[in-house]
């Protein structure tokens, strides 16, 4: 489907302006008419003249390059923001034959992926710029909280917003946050699927139908099932579906009304990967099929649902009001095995440790902002000021394990390994008996309320110089029902800052700062040794220069940037207490392209290079001077397509990423590798064209991530080939 994203306050502006070719064929016509004829010995008349302004409208079903946030958020075109943002759009989702948020955001360099466990629960957990984002993840600028594994198949497109900011999102967002655009009503008739079979069983359906039923109201459905293996991976399957209703109340007229809800469910076989090897310090030289979970024991199940009410008015060509509320619960509930290596002393064995979560996140929250735009003299500003008002709530049920020999419970999942035997290294059994049990135990529940208030200004100095502020200001407080009550409180500030030069129209050059804070309750996590701590604080200074190429359709970005983690929580001298004594940071350069060289030729991709360091590990110092986890020195990523004629498309990927540290010890580590995929399309008719993707071409063995103490590493899919019909009318 095609649909044309709608403009938004800013993007079209209309002036009095200095005499022009429109105001001159005005003229013309005038001039040209028998009235005017009659009238020449009459002095002209003199008429004003106008010029009309316009951002090149961006449309994510068949572009790569976006021109505006689809946050309200930004009061400037993305050329213009001094902050380095990436969009992915719903045509590069498309094209790469992405069906996961994990396999959507591999194609940013300087996102990293990682690995639950360790009080980390399992599923969607990407690090940006080297630091931990999975409590910063939005859906149309609000948070979407509890863990799961997410699907795109609803989503217009992703926008990475990198270096801290607490000012745009809140709490958390110390490397960036990560926004989901969801698909909405638009204003003409169009309708869409896909079919997809491939290797590994898979089997995906979609649909995309969107209907318009009266004068200014329309309907969206979208619509997915998928059921798979994954490529690679003995044992390991998913299958998840969902839909996703819409509809809109006024389109395109100055009150809108659009109400939305989201349903996903997923069941399957989770995977921790391959254990590491103590002696090299690299995962297990093992065949990738290598699979050391137990069937018997081992499940993953997630719901989410999220009811969705937005709200806007315009007064007129320069006033807005929106509100957005949004009401959602997720659920993931999972038992997984993980990999312990050695088993013992025995080099032969791996040992089946378990790990289990059965969690329920529920999330009520209310946006409400003001957009401007306004003059103050000669200056011009784009103003956006707002509340949201949020009440979060986490239960987490705990388990206990029995003794398999005597059947009484009490095991911690520590020692829960004893019910199932042993893995060979090389030759696992998923099918081996599991004879032990486990029941559910106690459940905690904790409650978040927080009200954040904040504004962000564009000011335009003179069209050279504009200068972008936001500042936010969150009051929280957290408590548990645990006995005695756990209970913590804060208010924090946060602001950014930047300064842009223009030095082109179609160029920028621009210096930041942005500040953000992680309070100890963060993930909705509060105990007794951490519930008093203040925050941890977080800076990002950053200069970056962006340009719109070839008539504007290729945008290049290129940055240099700092960010530093200060109060950080660590250990104290015993081990025993948390205290907020530690620091570190990142430094890197940032490349980025997106858009067409030509009308045929499209690209999409960039380059990041990351210095990371821990500068200061606590009273232990034992990591002091360590790289931090996760933080490859070098990432690339390039993704293209050419159309060779009108029915014929070809294109392909290269993903690259350096070696990197599993841990704070740097003792243990991923090796590198490069991935290539493929993809060719051709155009049957004009409603119905096929695809075919083939991904990880070369069949390469790598690691997506590991845990964080270097216990395990995720294997990525080996080669998969998908074809995929798609039709549209």
């Amino acid at each position: 489907m095609s649909f044309i994203a709608q403009p938004t306050v800013g993007q079209l502006k209309i002036r009095r302006a200095k005499p022009s070719i429109l105001a001159s064929a005005v003229a013309l016509g005038v001039a040209a008419s028998p009235a005017a004829a009659q009238q020449a010995s009459e002095p002209p008349a003199q008429l004003p003249t106008i010029s009309v302004e316009g951002q090149r409208i961006s449309n994510p079903a068949t572009d790569y390059k976006v021109d505006q946030s689809a946050s309200p958020k930004f009061t400037a075109p993305l050329l213009d923001t001094p902050k380095s943002v990436t969009v992915i759009t719903q045509s590069l989702i498309e094209e790469r034959g992405s069906s996961s948020l994990t396999e959507v955001l591999r194609t940013v360099p300087g996102v990293t992926l990682g690995a639950g466990e360790g009080g980390i629960a399992y599923g969607d957990r990407p690090f940006i710029r080297g630091f931990d984002s999975q409590s910063d993840i939005f859906i149309d600028g609000q948070r979407d909280q509890g863990s799961q594994f997410r699907d795109p198949f609803n989503l217009e497109q992703v926008e990475i917003v990198k270096g801290a900011g607490s000012a745009y999102s809140g709490r958390g967002s110390t490397g960036g946050s990560i926004n989901l655009v969801s698909k909405t009503p638009k204003a003409e008739n169009a309708y869409g699927g896909s079919l997809t079979l491939g290797t590994d069983m898979t089997k995906r359906v979609t649909t995309d139908l969107n209907q318009v039923v009266a004068d200014g109201v329309a309907l969206r459905l979208n619509a997915m099932y998928q059921d798979s293996e994954v490529a690679g991976r003995d044992a390991v399957e998913m299958e998840k579906w969902g839909f996703a209703p819409s509809v809109t109340f006024g389109l395109n007229k100055p009150t809108q009304l659009t109400l939305s809800y989201y349903h996903f469910e997923a069941d399957g076989i989770p995977d921790y990967g391959h254990p590491f090897d103590p002696r090299t310090g690299k995962p297990v030289n093992v065949s990738r099929d290598n699979f050391y979970g137990i069937l018997g024991r081992d499940f993953q199940e997630m719901e989410a649902d999220s009811a969705t009410a937005l709200f806007t008015h315009e007064f007129n060509d320069s006033l807005q009001l929106r509100n957005q509320l949004r009401l959602s619960r997720s659920k993931n509930d999972y038992v997984v095995t993980v990999p312990g290596y050695p088993d013992g002393n025995d080099y032969s064995q791996v040992r089946r440790n378990v790990r289990q979560r059965d969690s329920v996140n529920t999330y009520l929250s209310n946006m409400t902002d003001l957009l401007s735009e306004f003059e103050t003299g000669s200056l011009k500003h784009s103003l956006i000021a707002g509340v949201e008002v949020t009440r979060e709530q986490s239960k987490t049920t705990g388990r206990e394990f029995n003794n398999a020999a005597t059947g009484a419970y009490g095991q911690t999942i520590q020692q829960a390994y004893t019910n199932a035997p042993p893995a060979d290294l090389h030759n696992p059994n998923p099918h081996d008996p599991y004879t032990g049990a486990y029941r559910s135990t106690t459940t905690t529940k904790t409650t978040a309320d927080t009200i954040g208030v904040y504004a962000f200004d564009t000011i335009e100095l003179s069209e050279q110089f504009e200068v972008n502020g936001g500042v936010r200001w969150d009051s929280y407080e957290v408590e548990n029902n645990a006995t005695p009550k756990l209970t913590s409180d804060g208010s924090e500030l946060s602001w950014q800052a930047g300064v842009v030069y223009k030095p082109a129209p179609n160029g920028s050059v621009y210096a930041s700062y942005g500040s953000s804070f992680n309070p100890s309750t963060e993930g909705l996590s509060i105990n007794t040794n951490t519930a008093n701590l203040d925050p941890e604080k977080n800076a990002t200074y950053e200069l970056g220069t962006k340009w719109d190429l070839f008539n504007r359709r290729l945008s290049l970005t290129g940055a240099v940037f700092r960010t530093e983690k200060t109060n950080a929580r660590v250990a104290d001298l015993g081990g025993n207490t948390t205290i907020l004594d530690g620091e570190s940071r990142v430094d890197g350069i940032e490349l980025g392209f997106s858009g067409s060289v030509t009308p045929q030729w499209k690209v999409f991709g960039g380059y990041t290079l990351m210095r990371s360091k821990i500068v200061d590990d606590g009273p232990n110092a034992a990591n002091d001077g360590n790289e931090m986890p996760n933080v490859p020195r070098h990432s690339f990523s390039l993704w293209t397509t050419y159309d060779l004629t009108r029915d014929w498309t070809i294109g392909g990927g290269a993903f690259y990423m350096s070696e990197r540290y599993a841990n704070q010890a740097n003792d243990r580590e991923l090796p590198d590798y490069w991935r290539f995929d493929a993809m060719a399309g051709y155009k049957v008719t004009e409603n119905v064209s096929l695809q075919l993707n083939v991904i990880n071409l070369l069949d390469e063995t790598y690691y997506d991530s590991a845990h964080t103490s270097g216990g395990f590493a995720y294997v990525a899919p080996g080669r998969t080939a998908l074809l995929t019909t798609n039709v549209k009318f």
